[in-house]
C-alpha cells in the first residue's frame, strides 16, 4: 500500500492545524493563505532537474534543464548512459553533476535503483534507496519526497529558502545549524512538508512573487553523509 500523499485537501487543513498551533506560521496563513500546491511529476527527469538545483538558482538550473532535455532525446537513463559525461558538459552542465547525472541514469538503468518502488516505502526507506546513490544527499532527496511523491512529514533541513524564512518569521539574529533548525520543526510533525510550503511561501512574497517548485532564488546545500558524498 502506498503511503499517504498530500492533496489539496489536506493541504488546506493541515495549513489551518499548524497555524492553531504556531502564531509564526498563523501570520503566514493570514497573509497569504494556504500554500499553492506544488508538485513535480515523480519519475527520472524530476530527479535529474533536483540535481541540477543543488545550490544554484531556480531559474539557472531551469535553464539547463531545458537545454538538456532539447539534446537528449528520448529523455531516458539509457540516452543519458550512451551519450555520456562529455554530452552532459556540452550542455553547459558541470563536471560534477555530469558524473551525478551519469550516475544515476546508470543506477536506474541496472535496476539499483528503482523510481517506481519508492512510491511504496515509507519516507526513512525510500530517502535511504535515494542516498545510495552517489550524488543525491539528503537535501535531493527530501526534495523529490516533498516534491515528486508528496509526502506530507518531510523537512529539508538545509533548504537555505527555508532557512531563511524562519529566521525572519521568528526574528533570530543569526542562522541557526541544521540540527537546530531540524529541532525547531519537530513541533509541526505530522505536517513538517505542509510548514515548508508555507514558508517557502512567505519567502518568495518577500521577493515579490511565486515561482514554481516551492523555492525561492537559493537552493539547499547537502551535508556530508556516511561515505562523504554531496548530492
Amino acid at each position: 500500500m502506498k503511503p499517504r500523499a498530500i492533496t489539496p485537501k489536506i493541504l488546506a487543513k493541515a495549513a489551518r492545524l499548524l497555524a492553531e498551533r504556531d502564531r509564526h506560521l498563523a501570520v503566514i496563513l493570514e497573509r497569504h493563505g494556504t500554500p499553492p500546491m506544488w508538485a513535480r511529476e515523480p519519475g527520472f527527469s524530476t530527479l535529474v532537474k533536483i540535481v541540477l538545483e543543488q545550490q544554484v538558482s531556480l531559474a539557472s538550473a531551469r535553464s539547463t534543464f531545458e537545454r538538456l532535455m532539447a539534446s537528449v532525446k528520448p529523455f531516458s537513463p539509457g540516452r543519458i548512459v550512451r551519450l555520456g559525461e562529455t554530452h552532459l558538459r556540452s550542455q553547459g552542465i558541470t563536471r560534477q553533476k555530469s558524473a551525478y547525472i551519469k550516475n544515476l541514469a546508470q543506477a536506474v538503468l541496472d535496476g539499483t535503483l528503482s523510481l517506481k518502488a519508492l512510491s511504496f516505502m515509507n519516507d526513512e526507506d525510500a530517502k535511504a534507496e535515494l542516498t545510495k546513490i552517489v550524488g543525491i544527499g539528503p537535501w535531493t532527496a527530501d526534495i523529490y519526497l516533498l516534491m515528486a511523491l508528496r509526502r506530507p512529514d518531510i523537512w529539508p533541513s538545509s533548504d537555505l529558502a527555508l532557512v531563511t524564512s524562519l529566521c525572519k518569521i521568528r526574528s533570530l539574529r543569526e542562522r541557526p545549524p541544521a540540527s537546530e533548525v531540524a529541532r525547531l520543526a519537530e513541533v509541526w510533525r505530522p505536517f513538517r512538508s505542509v510548514a515548508a510550503r508555507m514558508l517557502w511561501q512567505y519567502y518568495l512574497a518577500g521577493k515579490g512573487g511565486q515561482g514554481s517548485g516551492g523555492a525561492g532564488e537559493q537552493r539547499g546545500r547537502e551535508s556530508r553523509g556516511a561515505a562523504g558524498r554531496r548530492g
